[in-house]
């Protein structure tokens, strides 16, 4: 064998196979691997090599480095082409060795996106339990007091639906105060005698509130109550004389055929609850428009704001007999006493207040009487239909009067026919701010 073929054979030995000259000390190139996805050579990582096969590689795991000398130790090339010092494929970094290899960019973002949206997910999760605690927290309180509110049977009349008015849009309520002349109470959860007693309690003050569809108004009308009106089975004559003769279902049976209005619920309160309830609100502030001076059966007042208690307001709201207008005088100070409550309600902050609010509502529940239609479920509706009113959104307004007369020595009040027509027809539609841009005067306002 001449020089040559010895040169091209010592060449061929490093490689375990024949080649020819034209080959020796050539960089050899390595065809495309099988078992490597171009994803994973985009994302920098290689699975490990594979076992030597007929081609020549040692089994050992030893080939050739990308130079083309072989790996010494069976250790695989390094990633810049020179051997690895100790066989295991770890490349020596240009600040030093490095422990573990790092997580290839690829991986790390689908970990941070993970990590994200676990915690997305537990935040949600939360903010979910915390809302139910709270809604389960507010409809037992809600339902808690709603079920200590006292229920009066059959308050409504035994009458054909057919012959009862249809009904209107929004929510009526016939509210009453009633004069018990008794000092034991008569209405709410406390109440120690019966409501009603035929000759024994009348309706001292009587009116419709009328709740808007969209509960963003509230209407307050007075009927006062030496307005004469006919009583269905008994004639005519003043309201609150129907309340005396049958209670709540005549009273509502004859301001249904007056007004054509379906009442659909029933509240009333007598003089002791009114104290009581007045208390717990720890008062209200009363503007009184002019001096008012002693008189039999009324205390003086002076003109300016007034802080009331429980006996002061109802001393004040009572009062009709010194007042130039007697009953209607005695309507619009039922309404500023109301406004005060409304006020203090609704933008007070007493409603919001977790500490005072049970003692409200204690107060409330231990004073008002309303009628077994009323269920906690509707209970519960109506506050949280409420809950964005606020008390210039309760307007107060008297039913229309026409003039005074006397009926068998009794002063009456005469409701203008037309006028109340009118009145009635928007309280049904739900279209109040129509009567009210009629008839700009009709509403009490607020004393300066």
């Amino acid at each position: 064998m001449g020089d040559e073929e010895s040169r091209v054979g010592d060449a061929s030995d490093g490689t375990g196979g024949g080649g020819d000259a034209e080959g020796a000390g050539r960089e050899r190139v390595a065809a495309p691997d099988p078992h490597i996805d171009d994803e994973d050579v985009r994302d920098g990582s290689r699975p490990d090599p594979p076992a030597a096969d007929d081609t020549g590689a040692a089994p050992d795991g030893g080939g050739l480095a990308p130079d083309g000398d072989p790996a010494p130790d069976g250790g695989g090339p390094a990633p810049d082409g020179d051997p690895a010092p100790d066989g295991d494929g770890a490349a020596e970094s240009p600040d030093g060795p490095e422990e573990e290899t790092a997580a290839p960019p690829g991986s790390r973002q689908r970990r941070r996106r993970r990590r994200i949206r676990a915690a997305l997910v537990s935040m949600v999760a939360m903010l979910l339990s915390m809302v139910l605690l709270a809604a389960v927290g507010v409809w037992w309180f809600v339902d808690h007091y709603a079920g200590k509110v006292d229920r009066i049977q059959n308050a409504f009349p035994d009458i054909p639906v057919a012959q009862q008015p249809p009904r209107g849009k929004g929510t009526n309520f016939v509210l009453v105060g009633l004069d018990a002349r008794s000092d034991m109470p008569t209405t709410g959860r406390d109440a120690k005698g019966p409501l009603w007693q035929e000759g024994m309690q009348r309706s001292d003050a009587t009116m419709l509130l009328h709740l808007s569809a969209d509960r963003r108004q509230a209407y307050i009308v007075s009927i006062p109550r030496d307005a004469w009106v006919p009583v269905p089975g008994r004639g005519e004559a003043k309201v609150n004389a129907a309340f005396s003769w049958g209670g709540p279902p005549l009273l509502i049976d004859t301001l249904q055929r007056l007004t054509d209005i379906r009442a659909d619920h029933f509240a009333a309160i007598d003089w002791e609850g009114f104290k009581r309830l007045t208390d717990a609100l720890g008062g209200v502030d009363i503007v009184v428009d002019a001096d008012v001076p002693a008189g039999a059966d009324n205390r003086a007042w002076t003109a300016g704001r007034h802080h009331m208690n429980g006996t002061e307001a109802l001393e004040y709201v009572r009062e009709r007999k010194g007042l130039p207008r007697g009953d209607l005088d005695r309507v619009e100070r039922q309404h500023t006493f109301m406004r005060a409550v409304f006020e203090k309600l609704l933008g007070g902050g007493l409603l919001d207040d977790p500490l005072d609010l049970p003692h409200l509502l204690d107060a409330l529940t231990g004073a008002i009487s309303v009628d077994d239609r009323l269920s906690n479920a509707d209970l519960r509706d109506l506050v949280w239909g409420l809950r964005n009113l606020r008390g210039d959104d309760v307007r107060f307004m008297t039913a229309p009067v026409s003039g005074f007369r006397t009926v068998d020595g009794q002063d009456a009040v005469v409701l203008a026919p037309e006028q109340s027509a009118f009145l009635w027809e928007n309280l049904r539609a739900d279209t109040m701010d129509v009567y009210a841009r009629s008839y700009p005067y009709a509403e009490t306002l607020p004393a300066n």
